[in-house]
């Protein structure tokens, strides 16, 4: 009997059949005796809804008032979740963030993770419930006030989770089968990737992969929980997230889904049993390929500050003005000194943090003494990722060269030990993603990527 901790997105549980469904995969862990925990993220595009709904009311809702509403949409999901799997005969306890232990700071809206008392979880596992846990959220330390831990923060609840009940997997399950080397409503020849490193799948979701979200990944690599991606409109093996592949995802392998019951769309025999099968080396092997993934990002802008001098403390000054908004730096680029004894400083952060940055700097400029800030939105970040580019040569020539022959200017430049990042214009950014993905030999023969809901999440 084994631990595991499930997470459902959104498009997994958008409606009252998919809910059905995702109770029914759930049962069929229950009735292997396995001790299950379930996050679940809120149905369809709800948190959307209640977004537009407080902006309906005001242009500036208080951020207090803002993580009351839409902690309801887990509310709803856990709530259902859980009379479906009583109705398929599995006892279930619903819990919100706060009744399992999510313990957070005070940052409404981006809340981070103080601890985890997870005790009212184990007692429910421990008495043969399944959990269903509100993801997104929690209570803070100081306030005792309800938080939110920021768009995809259902993934960090079920890692946090996972850590804190010790769990042997910690499963993911969106509406595509697993990660794959692109986003594949971009690059519709994206191959699922099977195994892939905690440091890869972080640069990866850092840089605008949507499977996963970056802080979740962190998480996970820090405490050990090894992730398994899937979908949950299919019984496909998926991806697996771990620094020890060879720790085994533990799934009783009598446990089989029929897809005319769970997924339906994945044979055309409804009769057909696939069983979760999940040999590694039946998916590929364990040879980390020179490039994992081609990742991209459009939701983010680029702030230039022209003619700042070039005096010790002035770029100082510059990064903590924009650090006092809270605002999350991606890329920065400083040029070298011109004869006049200045220099241009250009940074990228998330399009949402722009207008506090922007504004604090238009108020430090007397203090830093540039001549002029510039902000565009119309860009875009590309980045490669892969282990294999610490033992080999000339990964950089072919990411520049095949963009170069496509016309596709660049415009900064990040790099780590396994990653490149590149900025463009937003307008070519698809193009780069396609052009770079098959320049990298990273296109499938056939297609592989099914985005069964339509978002990837």
């Amino acid at each position: 009997m084994s631990l595991v901790v499930q997470k459902f997105g959104g498009s997994s549980v958008a409606d009252a059949e998919s809910i059905k469904r995702v109770a029914q995969r759930i049962s069929l862990y229950a009735k292997a005796r396995h001790q299950v925990v379930v996050v679940v993220s809120a149905m369809g595009d709800t948190t959307d809804d209640l977004v537009d709904l407080a902006q309906q009311i005001t242009d500036n809702p208080p951020p207090r008032e803002l993580d009351m509403l839409l902690t309801s949409g887990e509310r709803i999901s856990m709530a259902v979740l859980s009379m479906a799997l009583n109705d398929l005969g599995v006892q279930a306890r619903a819990y919100t963030g706060s009744q399992a232990g999510l313990i957070t700071d005070g940052d409404h809206g981006r809340a981070h993770i103080h601890s985890v008392t997870p005790g009212r979880i184990q007692e429910a596992v421990d008495e043969g419930h399944v959990a269903i846990v509100a993801g997104f959220q929690g209570v803070s330390h100081t306030s005792k006030d309800i938080t939110t831990l920021g768009r995809g923060g259902s993934d960090t609840t079920a890692v946090a989770l996972a850590a804190a009940l010790e769990a042997d997997v910690c499963e993911i399950y969106s509406d595509v089968d697993g990660v794959f080397t692109a986003d594949p409503r971009v690059a519709p020849a994206a191959r699922r990737v099977p195994v892939i490193t905690s440091e890869e799948m972080l640069e990866m979701a850092a840089n605008g992969s949507k499977i996963l979200m970056a802080r979740s990944v962190e998480y996970a690599r820090r405490y050990g929980v090894p992730l398994h991606v899937r979908s949950s409109f299919s019984g496909r093996l998926g991806t697996i997230v771990s620094d020890d592949p060879d720790r085994m995802i533990p799934v009783d392998p009598d446990v089989t889904l029929r897809t005319a019951d769970v997924a339906g769309r994945d044979s055309a025999d409804p009769s057909k049993e696939i069983p979760m099968d999940l040999d590694l080396n039946a998916a590929g092997g364990l040879e980390a390929p020179l490039i994992s993934g081609v990742a991209h990002d459009s939701s983010e802008g680029k702030i230039t500050v022209v003619e700042v001098p070039d005096a010790p403390g002035k770029a100082a000054l510059l990064f903590d003005v924009v650090a006092s908004t809270g605002a999350n730096i991606d890329m920065i680029v400083q040029n070298s000194s011109t004869v006049d004894d200045t220099v241009a400083i250009s940074l990228t952060l998330p399009e949402a943090d722009a207008p506090k940055a922007l504004k604090a700097i238009e108020g430090a400029q007397e203090a830093i003494g540039y001549q002029e800030v510039r902000y565009n939105d119309q860009i875009g970040k590309l980045s490669i990722v892969g282990a294999g580019m610490r033992s080999h040569p000339g990964v950089s020539a072919t990411l520049f060269r095949c963009l170069g022959e496509a016309g596709i200017n660049i415009d900064m430049i990040s790099t780590s030990e396994i990653r490149i990042s590149v900025v463009t214009e937003q307008a070519r950014l698809a193009d780069a993603v396609r052009v770079v993905h098959n320049a990298f030999g990273l296109d499938a023969e056939q297609t592989e990527a099914v985005v069964y809901g339509g978002t990837g999440r």
